[in-house]
């Protein structure tokens, strides 16, 4: 690959976002873009109140430039905007990373970034609207999704008309300070590991993922741990697309002893650059053999233009078996691409 073209495909590679940038500089062996979106909804809820939401936006920076020897080095920060009502939270981090990359050697990270674990636990987590909570909710210390203070390395070798298989590998150390996000609860964290791999051939991709840690709060000694299985076929955003999330995991959950995470993904992109979907999402108590939630949304998403995209969702909840009222859900609005 020519290096300058390396450089730049550096930054789309390996996070989780839509990689849309525009460059502010590009000379040379370096390059430098600025990008993000802003996206906004109008949404309410069986239980809650109808309001102009936020959805998830985020401006972001990066850089590229070649070291030589066939290494490029990159950087890249992310900031989530809380532009609705501003204040001390109108910035807070989302990524922070400096990366090498290497074509044959591989890619290593340090910072706050997408995690190995996320590399296949996320292909379902796409749409706009309505997409994956249980790689959110008290797991953000466990590298599910984004990863604070992590240490990763991924590679990926070419079987010729075999497909190919890659893996990653991330580390996160021991971190205090910390809490359990649902209930705020002041938790400790020691040494974090993670490994997953994925072999992918003709559209379709297959991944499995470990993650573990101990973990501590004032009425938890024990390990957290992930076995995560996924498939996929297809690329979203054109024509059809298939995903499935199964993962088995110990205190990941919302603290639970024992729990089964499930998470679905159907969509068909028409050549008119409209895209509809249904996702599936659900917890189980293993243990208990309870549901904790389980919800399905219909969405759809069109392209006005390639950086215009108006979206609308709505979700229904499944029921659950721990008392929650049920609470069906429903947004529309646009996002724009920087």
């Amino acid at each position: 690959m020519n290096k300058k073209h390396l450089a730049i495909a550096v930054a789309a590679a390996f996070y989780g976002s839509q990689a849309v940038a525009v460059d502010l500089y590009n000379e040379g062996d370096t390059t430098f873009s600025v990008g993000g979106h802003v996206s906004v909804g109008l949404g309410g809820s069986e239980e809650g109140e109808t309001e102009v939401k936020q959805v998830s936006p985020r401006i972001n920076v990066s850089a590229a430039q070649d070291i030589g020897n066939g290494f490029v080095a990159d950087a890249k920060g992310e900031w989530a905007l809380n532009y609705l009502e501003g204040g001390e939270e109108t910035f807070t981090t989302r990524l922070g990373y400096i990366g090498v990359t290497h074509k044959s050697y591989g890619r290593g990270v340090v910072g706050t970034q997408w995690s190995p674990y996320y590399d296949g636990a996320g292909i379902a987590d796409l749409p706009i609207a309505f997409a994956n909570d249980f790689l959110y909710d008290d797991q953000g210390p466990l590298g599910t999704a984004r990863a604070e203070r992590m240490i990763s390395y991924r590679n990926t070798y070419s079987l010729n008309e075999a497909g190919t298989f890659s893996f990653g590998l991330g580390w996160q150390g021991t971190t205090t300070g910390e809490t359990l996000t649902t209930n705020e609860i002041p938790a400790e964290y020691d040494d974090r590991f993670q490994i997953a791999l994925n072999y992918s051939i003709m559209g379709f991709g297959l991944n499995y993922a470990y993650n573990t840690g101990d973990v501590k709060t004032a009425t938890l000694d024990d390990t957290a741990l992930s076995h995560m299985f996924s498939a996929n076929y297809g690329t979203y955003g054109d024509g059809l697309y298939v995903a499935v999330v199964y993962a088995m995991n110990e205190y990941m959950n919302n603290g639970l002893e024992e729990s089964i995470a499930i998470e679905g993904l159907l969509a068909y992109a028409l050549p008119s650059s409209l895209n509809l979907s249904v996702n599936y999402e659900s917890v189980e108590d293993d243990k208990n053999n309870d549901t904790i939630f389980s919800q399905m949304a219909l969405q759809a998403e069109y392209n006005f233009t390639p950086s215009f995209v108006g979206f609308a969702g709505y979700q229904f909840d499944l029921g659950n078996d721990i008392n929650v009222p049920e609470d069906d859900m429903w947004i529309f609005g646009m996002r724009y691409y920087l």
